[in-house]
């Protein structure tokens, strides 16, 4: 029997390119070095070569559309035409510098249009900030969240979906389009009017939707995927309804075209007799994340729904074990039949890097364990050999599987005694400060004397073109450790010196040094390894490597403190220690999966806490340890949260609570939602949270006005992912709507978020702008 006969699929492919091409050209475009056709045909070379690597690697389900140049939701949204007022659209297809206007923000006058305004046809966007940008589900994915009114029209204003099927097409390939699902993307939106449901504009949405789909059908397209993840995720009445009233209008109105409704992220559950209900032709179910559900699913779909087994995990690294997938799926198989069946991905291998090949200095055993996006599609077409011939067929290729797993369990690599004696001690006063924040808070305005409205900034500062050549020329050997040093304090020397200069109240060392803020001290300790090529996109043209947490974590030495006693010689007002948290960490990594996640986040959390004691034993009056990635943990169920807030808790506390009544915690949060979850922040009891608000025009203080949350904050006055430098103007008129929701006492003024990925030409007005309005805010207090 041939192996076509059993379907192997992808739901997407990375983007970036195994050299982050993709990176490479967006960024020479926004910089104006390249031209617009520039952009696009390294846009279509990248979608040729990912076509190409899915049909040899002997996937036969190849998708389309999955590919974008920032964001598939940004881009659903220019599907339908919801592009908001001020972004100088009037109809007609939408333009990259409105698309990128949306994604960036714009500067009308300036010849900055997300820094490509002096391309043809930019002058169509307006003075303009970026859309809010956050989470996708809970991966470290952004996608910039659409801005929905009672108003809006939805029309048909990019073709981008037919535009690559007919690409594909062209070049020999038979693709499976997919789009985002209508009651997932209204699901993700906002609201621009109060009391507005976004789901009342389906009705509206939906004939957009059967005019794409109706194109692909004509152009030849016989099975489109419509990703629904909004289907593992707790729907009331409503939303269930919204998903039946959706595709019965779609069988409808496009007949003859097959839908696979792909979900992911976790289990159907109490969703799944709507899920049956819908008139599609295939369901996907992510295996990984839930296998418990594949008996039930299996047991009361109808015979002739396709069920796509998504068994290979889409969001980690970890080789699977074969033989272990088979004993699973294979009783279900051989009910269903192979025409019935399809095998894939738990979800997109968006969230993991290409090819573990290319990674040429990876300890021989770990590279052994690991398995990125092409070693994902091989695995596939091993299981769906096995599945139609037999296991006999690849024997040594399930035994190979097998041994591997079993030799990364028993690896003296990953577990180490001490690690395990030192976590079995741990107490529950360990995770306690000394006194509640009422009292420390009044010990440390006493220390700081800070003036009211204190400045700082979130901690680092531009990585210019300079600092990563001499990091490179250092990691190549080309630059010696002694001439490396002296180049990371002279830049830091300057750093410290322009603060005093522009009059920022707390200081930060700008963390020249280092990387990643979590590479950075994944680095520094044990159980965790780095990838030279193992890029993922965070967003747009922004890339991580995110490390592998492969075994025990421990901290063999300090790792930040001689820089900030480097930095602190130089200043007499407060340099912040920097660190970042452990919930962090462990988000931001591809995790073992060979014990539980709090199990891993316990051991670093001890790790932080061993430099924060340090950090203090040297001086440091004030630390912060970033917890910017503690909500996208956050289970997508509710009945889950508990479980996981009391240990991610319970972990920041352990890194932080050791410290004097006098020595001030600070924490840091990015892009989140905070009002389901604000009695966990309050639990955390930093001394001073900054988080994010700009893009919101200061709306997720609102959890925090109503919860009447007691400690210090600072909200975000300016959006750092976007080039515009805000007037002082602007950033007032953000703090007197941070005034109406929270007391002057509290109030912190900062950026968003870091730095890093700024230029000083940005930066540096930007802060003295801010510098600016803190006085301004002052006066007028």
């Amino acid at each position: 029997m041939s192996i076509s006969t059993l379907p192997i699929a992808t739901l997407g492919t990375p983007r970036i390119g195994a050299r982050r091409e993709l990176k490479t050209a967006l960024e020479r475009y926004w910089s104006g070095k390249s031209d617009e056709n520039a952009l696009l045909t390294t846009a279509s070379a990248l979608r040729a070569a990912n076509w190409s690597r899915q049909q040899a690697l002997g996937v036969t389900v190849i998708p389309s559309n999955d590919f974008s140049l920032y964001d598939h939701v940004l881009d659903t949204s220019a599907m339908v035409g919801a592009i908001p007022e001020g972004y100088g659209w009037t109809g007609g297809p939408v333009s990259l510098a409105t698309y990128f206007a949306m994604a960036r923000g714009s500067d009308r006058g300036t010849g900055h249009e997300a820094g490509v305004d002096n391309h043809a046809g930019a002058g169509h966007a307006h003075c303009a900030g970026a859309q809010e940008m956050t989470k996708w589900f809970d991966t470290n994915y952004h996608y910039m969240v659409p801005e929905l009114g009672r108003q809006q029209h939805f029309v048909l204003s990019s073709l981008k979906p037919l535009d690559e099927y007919l690409e594909a097409k062209a070049l020999g390939y038979q693709t499976r389009p997919v789009l985002l699902g209508p009651v997932s993307y209204l699901g993700l939106a906002k609201s621009r009017d109060a009391d507005f449901d976004t789901f009342a504009l389906l009705e509206g949405l939906l004939p957009v939707y059967v005019d794409v789909l109706r194109r692909l059908a004509a152009a030849g397209a016989d099975w489109v995927q419509l990703d629904e993840p909004c289907l593992v995720l707790d729907l009331d009445d409503a939303r269930r309804r919204a998903l039946q009233q959706a595709y019965r209008f779609l069988a409808r109105e496009v007949p003859g075209l097959k839908i696979m409704l792909a979900t992911y992220f976790g289990d159907i559950g109490d969703n799944l007799d709507t899920a049956l209900s819908l008139p599609v032709a295939g369901l996907h179910l992510d295996l990984v994340r839930a296998p418990e559900q594949l008996e039930v699913v299996a047991t009361k779909a109808s015979s002739d729904l396709v069920l796509s087994l998504g068994v290979i995990d889409g969001r980690n690294v970890w080789c699977a074990n074969l033989p272990a997938i088979l004993d699973c799926i294979e009783p279900v198989v051989a009910r269903r039949g192979i025409d019935r069946v399809q095998i894939a991905p738990s979800c997109s291998l968006l969230h993991v890097p290409i090819d573990v090949e290319l990674e040429d200095a990876l300890d021989p055993d770990l590279k052994s364990w690991l398995a990125f996006a092409n070693q994902k599609m091989s695995e596939l077409v091993t299981l769906g050999t096995a599945l139609v011939s037999g296991r006999a067929a690849l024997q040594a290729s399930l035994a190979a599987s097998s041994a591997a797993a079993e030799a990364r369990r028993r690896s003296p690599k990953v577990h180490d005694p001490a690690v395990a004696a030192r976590t079995a001690v741990v107490t529950a006063d360990m995770a306690r400060r000394r006194s509640r924040f009422a009292v420390r808070s009044q010990i440390q305005r006493q220390r700081f004397a800070l003036p009211a409205f204190p400045t700082t900034t979130i901690g680092s500062f531009p990585q210019t073109a300079d600092v990563r050549k001499a990091r490179a020329a250092h990691a190549k050997g080309a630059l010696s450790d002694v001439d490396y040093d002296t180049f990371l304090r002279d830049e830091t020397a300057r750093a410290v010196h322009w603060q005093e200069r522009i009059g920022l109240d707390v200081l930060v060392h700008g963390e020249f040094e280092r990387n990643d803020m979590v590479q950075y001290f994944g680095e520094l300790l044990s159980g965790f390894a780095f990838t030279r090529h193992g890029w993922v996109q965070s967003y747009g043209s922004r890339c991580v490597r995110p490390p592998i947490l492969y075994g025990d974590v421990a901290r063999p030495q300090p790792m930040t403190v001689g820089w900030w006693t480097f930095a602190q010689s130089l200043t007499e007002k407060p340099m912040k220690g920097m660190l970042t948290g452990p919930v962090t960490i462990l988000n931001w990594s591809f995790v073992r999966d060979d014990i539980a996640r709090s199990a891993a986040c316990r051991q670093i959390a001890l790790a932080i806490r061993d430099e924060v004691m340090d950090l203090e034993g040297a001086g440091a009056q004030m630390i912060q340890i970033d917890e910017a990635a503690l909500r996208e943990g956050l289970p997508l169920r509710r009945a889950r949260w508990k479980d996981y807030l009391d240990w991610a808790i319970e972990c920041f506390r352990l890194g932080s609570s050791g410290v004097a009544d006098e020595t001030q915690i600070h924490t840091h949060m990015c892009y989140a939602q905070f009002n389901d979850i604000i009695d966990a922040i309050a639990a955390m009891d930093a001394d001073v949270i900054s988080i994010e608000t700009s893009r919101s025009k200061m709306e997720l203080l609102d959890a925090f006005r109503t919860y009447k949350y007691p400690n210090d904050i600072g909200p975000g006055v300016y959006d750092i992912h976007s080039p515009r430098v805000p007037t002082a103007g602007e950033i007032v008129n953000l703090l007197t709507l941070a005034r109406r929701r929270l007391s002057d006492r509290q109030i912190w003024i900062n950026p968003d978020c870091g730095l890093k990925t700024r230029t000083w030409e940005e930066v540096k007005p930007s802060l003295a702008n801010m510098v600016e309005a803190a006085k301004q805010i002052r006066r007028l207090a």
